[in-house]
């Protein structure tokens, strides 16, 4: 049985000395068949996902993508300007050139 974790960067040698893996495929700390998971307590996730299946539930895909119904928030003195072009904002074109 496969068990997912949540591992920061800084604690990943913490996790693989009590016998987490790394699985590259899915960029995620894991555990196979351990019976006890309370030395991996801290890195369990809220809802404990243990299935047998390597495939993240419904709510775990949801939680990596940006939601599309979000409300975007600007300061009172913020003034939207109309884009001229096309180009990334980073950019400054000969249209969008001040």
């Amino acid at each position: 049985m496969r068990t997912n974790l949540n591992v920061p960067f800084a604690e990943k040698d913490d996790a693989k000395r009590l016998g987490a893996r790394w699985d590259a495929a899915r960029k995620t700390w894991y555990v196979e068949n351990k019976a006890d998971l309370s030395p991996f307590a801290k890195w369990l996730p809220s809802q404990s996902v243990t299935s047998g299946s390597a495939e993240p539930s419904p709510q775990q895909r949801v939680a990596g993508k940006a939601q599309t119904n979000a409300v975007t928030i600007v300061g009172s003195d913020y003034v939207e300007r109309p884009r001229l072009c096309s180009c990334l904002p980073w950019e400054v074109c000969d249209k969008c050139r001040p």
